[in-house]
């Protein structure tokens, strides 16, 4: 697999096929996204919103979800806007979403399955945070983007005149709502 992706890229470089991607650092459109790793949503998320190269940051993770107030995706968030201009701040969560009911204890399951020692799962639950808890899933979509929202909007190092928005995106038109509890 990595020798495939090795010499496509050797083609990519030598055939000079970057220069219709080429921008900047700065995000033309001054946004910062925070949707789900899907892969269902890699191109078609910047097209259904309209988005080309360079025109926003887009930080992905399992489930679009910031479930600390000063773990990686707010530091990123708190980048993009002191470092990197950006004033909106868009989380996009999507129907069907593979994190949705996650059983935190099947994960772990898995785990053991594949060689991952009791005492370490053990240590970590006693040491670290709840695993069953940390590796659970969502039970509604709307439900886990306004507590994202929620959360980035009490970040105290964010500036209040961000604006931050929560969209739900159906994976397979790309048609997007508000989430029902920011409607209010």
């Amino acid at each position: 697999m990595l020798k495939h992706i090795l010499d496509y890229n050797k083609e990519f470089v030598e055939g000079k096929l970057y220069e219709e991607y080429h921008t900047d650092k700065y995000p033309s459109k001054k946004i910062a996204i925070l949707s789900c790793m899907d892969t269902r949503l890699t191109h078609l998320l910047p097209a259904a919103l309209g988005l080309k190269n360079g025109d926003a940051k887009i930080i992905k993770n399992a489930g679009a979800q910031i479930l600390h107030p000063y773990g990686s995706i707010m530091k990123s968030l708190l980048v993009a806007v002191y470092e990197l201009g950006v004033e909106h701040i868009i989380v996009i969560g999507h129907d069907d979403c593979g994190i949705q009911e996650l059983d935190g204890n099947v994960m772990i399951s898995h785990m053991l399955k594949r060689g991952i020692p009791q005492a370490e799962i053990d240590r970590i639950n006693q040491e670290e945070c709840n695993l069953e808890h940390w590796l659970s899933g969502f039970h509604n979509i709307d439900h886990s983007v306004c507590s994202t929202v929620r959360h980035i909007k009490e970040c105290t190092l964010l500036p209040p005149e961000i604006n931050v928005y929560g969209l739900i995106m159906n994976p397979v038109t790309g048609e997007v709502r508000e989430a029902d509890h920011l409607k209010e």
